[in-house]
């Protein structure tokens, strides 16, 4: 019994770690547009192309010959193909726009919101109206959006509206990206998927963007903040988070990856001098209170 309660101890702490270091990401893209005047372009590309290279080679440590298998059938190399553009690279992208035209805490927070959109595809797919507590839950999403965006004044934005389409943006994208990688990642792995996912999205971005064309100071800060967001944010998160719920469990894993929202909010406040308002604050609680009573009801 005992070591039971301290597997379960153990894989909290490495889930929140993780989710902490998908926090910190976000802050390190932020801390790149304000202080260096790099673009979400700029920074997806290297993070995509960087990002997905790290985690190939951890795949290919910890897997060894299993990397190789999405490649072996036709119809799941398409797959593979329309999640890497549709999911994994428009989420990247308008995720790290939201940030640049608002701040980490904002746009995480917005992207949070990707539940909700998954609820509304699943009760199309099912033809039935949303239940009592998903009809709630709806409704106290779209009025966290409203406090956020607005501060409760019909007549004014809060956000610019680049900030508030990029957020949701990444919301609707991140529900696209769950649900197109959902069977790909039960079949063959996070490594696999997400790392060959990532390469290609950043491989198809170095052939729009051509980042080598931006006038991009490389001084020790840059370099170390683009690693934060290239190594912290995904083969540390990755790494830390699957252990975790390996020891947990999904359900208590996703509970737990709420830390996220928290974390970008808090260092944006705390390191980044964003500035919220207990309008803000409210939409946020709003918000990240429906994605966990869906989490707790949902299957």
């Amino acid at each position: 019994m005992e070591k039971a309660k301290d597997k379960r101890t153990v894989g909290i702490c490495y889930t929140l770690a993780g989710g902490m270091c998908w926090g910190l990401s976000g802050c390190f893209g932020q801390y790149l547009f304000q202080e260096k005047s790099i673009t979400a372009e700029w920074l997806v590309t290297v993070r995509l192309v960087f990002a997905g290279v790290l985690l190939i080679l951890l795949g290919l440590i910890l897997t060894k010959k299993k990397m190789g298998d999405v490649w072996k059938e036709s119809v799941d190399k398409k797959r593979l193909l329309i999640f890497a553009i549709g999911g994994m690279l428009t989420c990247q992208y308008t995720y790290f726009a939201a940030i640049q035209h608002s701040n980490a805490g904002t746009a995480t927070v917005l992207q949070s919101l990707a539940p909700v959109i998954i609820l509304g595809i699943v009760c199309m797919k099912e033809k039935r109206l949303p239940r009592k507590l998903e009809t709630g839950a709806i409704f106290c999403a779209l009025f966290g959006v409203f406090l956020l965006s607005t501060h409760g004044d019909i007549h004014s934005m809060s956000i610019t509206t680049l900030a508030l389409l990029f957020g949701l943006g990444a919301a609707a994208s991140a529900a696209a990206y769950n649900l197109l990688s959902g069977d790909l990642l039960r079949k063959y792995g996070v490594y696999a998927v997400v790392g060959y996912a990532m390469f290609i999205a950043g491989m198809a971005m170095v052939i729009i963007v051509r980042p080598w064309r931006y006038a991009v100071v490389y001084d020790m800060e840059t370099i170390l903040a683009t690693a934060g967001v290239v190594v912290i944010g995904t083969a540390v998160a990755f790494s830390l988070y699957l252990k975790g719920v390996s020891l947990v469990g999904p359900f208590m894993g996703s509970l737990l990856g709420m830390v996220e929202p928290i974390t970008a909010v808090i260092v944006s406040l705390v390191f980044l001098g964003a500035a919220f308002q207990m309008m803000d604050l409210a939409g946020f609680v709003l918000i990240l209170g429906t994605v966990v009573a869906l989490s707790l009801r949902s299957k």
